[in-house]
C-alpha cells in the first residue's frame, strides 16, 4: 500500500472490515454530526459512483487496506498534495 497519505481523487480503496469498494472523489471533510473531527478522504462507493449527498463515506488513510487503482497524477494533483501537507502538517 502506498505511504503517501493523501492519494489522488479517483483512486478505488478498499478499507478495513469492508466488502465494497469506495472511490476517494475529496479530502479533509468533516461530518455534519461532529465538525471538529476532520477525516482525511471522503468517498462513494465504486463503481455506483455518488448516488445521493447522504452515500458519502468518510475515512481516514490509516483504513485502508488495499489499493485497487490510484487516480490521476499530473501537475495540478501535485501542487495539491503539497498544499494538503502543509495544511495537515505531515512534511
Amino acid at each position: 500500500m502506498s505511504t503517501e497519505k493523501y492519494l489522488p481523487i479517483g483512486t478505488v480503496v478498499l478499507l478495513k472490515d469492508a466488502e465494497k469498494r469506495l472511490m476517494i472523489t475529496g479530502f479533509c471533510t468533516s461530518s455534519e454530526d461532529d465538525v471538529e473531527k476532520v477525516y482525511d478522504y471522503s468517498g462513494c462507493l465504486y463503481p455506483e459512483g455518488i448516488i445521493s449527498s447522504k452515500q458519502t463515506f468518510l475515512f481516514n488513510h490509516n483504513q485502508i487496506t488495499k489499493i485497487f487503482h490510484f487516480g490521476l497524477r499530473d501537475e495540478e494533483e501535485q501542487k495539491l498534495q503539497e498544499v494538503l501537507k502543509n495544511n495537515s502538517g505531515d512534511k
